[in-house]
Formats: structure tokens, sequence, C-alpha cells
């Protein structure tokens, strides 16, 4: 399992979406949420549209690997879906917030964790104002966010900065191999 974190702005679906296309044998999953589907999102490909009573249902059933309230909605990762994919011969690869990345390294501790690091938080501010999706008081409460998970980088496996989207791509993609690498050599040793 490979988990993609990083504040909001710095691009983690872009480099997620070319990195997922370097490779044949990685899929992505996909998570439950209660927020309302944004313009283009497709139930079942972008996320598991829900409502708050069958999210939280869902918690009380431990349905979730991970799960967390970023900005009011509520996020999970399904235990099934990923054992499913795993199942079919995938490799898995998530993108959440900071605070899920933790939660599933705690119960999967072989999960790789990849934070995506912004070249600086004025860069990042520039990002988020950029993408005109937000007030001001939203991009405040983005930016220190940002802080918060930027001060929890120490805690993953890897730290990419995405100064350049290929280079950043390239970065994650060379990760994944050398764990890959990694996990099929301690493979041969069991």
């Amino acid at each position: 399992m490979i988990v993609i974190s990083g504040p909001s702005g710095v691009g983690k679906s872009t480099v997620n979406r070319h990195v997922l296309a370097r490779f044949d044998n990685l899929k992505e999953s996909i998570s439950f949420t209660t927020r309302l589907p944004r313009e283009g999102e497709v139930e079942g490909e972008s996320y598991f549209f829900t409502d708050r009573e069958d999210f939280k249902d869902r918690i009380e059933k431990g349905e979730f690997i991970e799960w967390a309230e970023v900005y009011g909605n509520l996020y999970g990762t399904s235990i099934d879906y990923v054992k499913e994919k795993i199942g079919e011969g995938w490799n898995v690869a998530l993108e959440l917030d900071v605070q899920g990345g933790l939660a599933l390294k705690e119960k999967i501790p072989d999960a790789v964790l990849i934070m995506i690091l912004p070249p600086s938080l004025e860069q990042l501010e520039s990002r988020l104002r950029g993408r005109k999706t937000d007030d001001e008081t939203a991009v405040r409460k983005r930016l220190d966010n940002a802080r918060r998970e930027i001060d929890c980088s120490g805690r993953y496996d890897y730290v990419v900065v995405n100064k350049q989207i290929e280079r950043c791509v390239e970065d994650i993609c060379t990760i994944i191999k050398s764990e890959s690498m990694r996990s099929e050599r301690a493979d041969l040793l069991k």
C-alpha cells in the first residue's frame, strides 16, 4: 500500500494521477465521503458518496481502515475495497490527508507513506488563491492546516517537494519501484 499525502493545493491529485498512469499494477483506492460531488466527479470512480448517518454506521461496524473528518466532511477507506483490490493482485495507492495516513500506518505498518510538500508556504498560498475555489477564510484555514501537516512530515517514510510536477512524479515513481524491489527481496528471504 502506498499513501500519498500533503497539504491542500500541493498537487496531490495531479501527481497521483500521473504516478498511477506509469504502473500497470497500481490501483487507486476509492474512499467514502459525506461531501457533495464536485463537478465532473463520478460515483464509484471519484468517491463513494454517502450521507453522515450511513458513514457513522460504517464506522460503528468497523468497515474502515482509517477515517477522518476534514473541513467538516467525513472521509474513509473501506477495508473490504482494499482487500478486494489486493486479492485481485493490485498494489493499492491511497491519497489521504495526514491524519488518515498516520492512522493507516498504525494499522498497516508495511504501508509506505509519501508526503508531498510545496517549495514554500508562499507558493502554496499562491496555488490556493489561484484555484479561486475558496473564500479568504477557507484559504487561511487551509494554510493553517498545511502548517500542521508539514510539521508531521517527519513521521512519513519519504518526503518529496513538488517544485515541478514531472520531477515530483519521477521521484515518487522511483520510491515505489525501490519499495517494490525491497518487498520482493524480503519475500525471497522468507
